[in-house]
């Protein structure tokens, strides 16, 4: 289990234990592992007897107005369940009473997780699968009436690219630590660069390959996870964010040293390419690709910018957040480079 390692963030097991045996009827005391990867909401394997949970709670330290919304997790899950892959939300505790946090647990779905960090690729045949089952998973769940799964009231898509800019770029003000002019170019940019709504969907908002549980035989996905950011909006936003964490064996070091998922691997598409499988699957016409990609650039710019600050005041400790300063400056140089060039693959 290489993701696993022993609890960084420390949950209470014996109140963790009464509660699973209350809610869930689990009798013995969990065997508690944290899962390594994840910058944001903390996720723990609960080994008990022979059942396997998953739990997931908020980070410590993070006050993100909206943010770390556990009910609104297991909101999604439960609604998806059936249409697109979700693991099943068991049980959901809301108070914070047990844990100091609300929390739920869920089932565990075996599978495989692809990682940056992973030592050997895949093949370049078995890659292309893994794309294509990317981009076919992503074109199911935006292919899904809100209404008709009980979402419609998830968001407001009226207005939805302009409420995220404006509301990234707020973000990313209150959040900064050190002055990063390619950022404040690039969220000036796409101020003044905003294209029309493409409709509403169900949109996921942190779409990639370590967010996916891959069937490790046919390479098809077995679940979505991580659904903290999803909501109702433009799906073409949420292809921007899956772009912005795209990165093309041509791109700088820095960025490639931030990347999450190995898209860089022999088989992978460019980004344009990645756009292209997105239209061929939807029907979509995608006319301002390099405006998407540079608000996903400068989104995973902003998430990193919270965690950093956390980091920066000592209320997060993981050593991995000390280096996102670096991941900042690198999505900023490269929303700088699309600006440029009109341009998102090297």
């Amino acid at each position: 289990m290489p993701d696993l390692v022993q609890p960084r963030d420390p949950l209470d097991v014996p109140a963790l234990a009464a509660w699973l045996r209350e809610t869930l009827g689990v009798e013995e005391t969990p065997a508690v592992h944290q899962y390594a990867a994840g910058f944001s909401n903390l996720t723990y394997r609960l080994d008990a007897g022979d059942r396997t949970l998953v739990l997931r709670r908020p980070p410590l330290g993070a006050h993100v107005r909206g943010g770390h919304d556990m009910g609104r997790e297991v909101r999604l899950l439960t609604a998806l369940a059936g249409h697109v892959p979700v693991p099943d939300a068991l049980a959901f505790e809301p108070t914070g009473d047990v844990l100091g946090a609300p929390f739920y647990v869920m089932e565990h779905v075996a599978g495989t997780i692809l990682r940056s960090t992973d030592p050997e690729p895949l093949g370049a045949e078995a890659m292309a699968r893994v794309a294509a089952s990317l981009v076919g998973t992503l074109a199911e769940l935006h292919a899904l009436a809100p209404e008709t799964v009980g979402l419609g009231d998830l968001g407001t898509p009226d207005g939805y690219v302009g409420r995220q800019v404006a509301g990234w770029t707020k973000r990313y003000l209150a959040a900064a630590t050190d002055s990063v002019p390619d950022l404040d170019r690039a969220f000036a940019w796409m101020a003044e660069h905003q294209p029309p709504e493409a409709g509403a969907a169900v949109i996921h908002n942190d779409f990639k390959y370590d967010n996916l549980v891959l069937d490790p035989d046919t390479l098809g996905v077995r679940a979505i996870l991580d659904w903290e950011l999803a909501t109702v909006g433009c799906p073409l936003m949420d292809l921007g964010s899956s772009l912005g964490y795209w990165v093309e064996p041509g791109d700088p070091p820095a960025l490639r040293a931030a990347a999450l998922s190995p898209t860089w691997w022999p088989g992978n598409p460019t980004r344009e390419g990645l756009v292209a499988m997105y239209e061929a699957a939807t029907g979509r016409t995608v006319l301002h690709a390099p405006f998407y990609t540079v608000y996903g650039l400068t989104k995973l710019a902003v998430i990193a910018q919270q965690i950093y600050q956390r980091w920066t005041l000592g209320t997060a400790r993981d050593p991995r957040f000390g280096g996102l300063g670096h991941v900042v400056r690198a999505c900023g140089e490269a929303a700088a480079r699309i600006i440029d060039t009109g341009r998102i693959s090297a």
